[in-house]
């Protein structure tokens, strides 16, 4: 049986985009050195932020976040899964609507 992970309280699971090794002008950075990502793409709403209205958040939004207060979950070797608080989620990213 697959298991799973369900955030409980006010979180979410997000997983984390990777660190950028190329600045935008094409410089490529050393291995010890990258660019830190505050965004990532939301894996798992817990039952509370999804009943609230206040979060319009939903599976699969990308997000801006405050990494401050993240606990990180080691699943399936993927090192970039972390727990949130929702009010550590500061930004969603959202195309706009097409005219009708």
């Amino acid at each position: 049986m697959m298991e799973t992970i369900e955030p409980i309280g006010k979180r979410v699971l997000i997983r984390k985009d990777e660190d950028k090794k190329i600045t935008k002008v094409g410089i490529h950075l050393p291995d010890k050195m990258e660019i830190p990502t505050l965004t990532g793409r939301v894996v798992a709403i817990s039952a509370q932020v999804s009943r609230d209205e206040d979060y319009p958040i939903v599976q699969y939004d990308k997000v801006l976040f405050n990494p401050r207060h993240s606990v990180p979950v080691d699943f399936e070797g993927d090192n970039r899964l972390f727990v949130i608080p929702i009010e550590d989620v500061v930004a969603v990213f959202r195309r706009p609507k097409p005219s009708e």
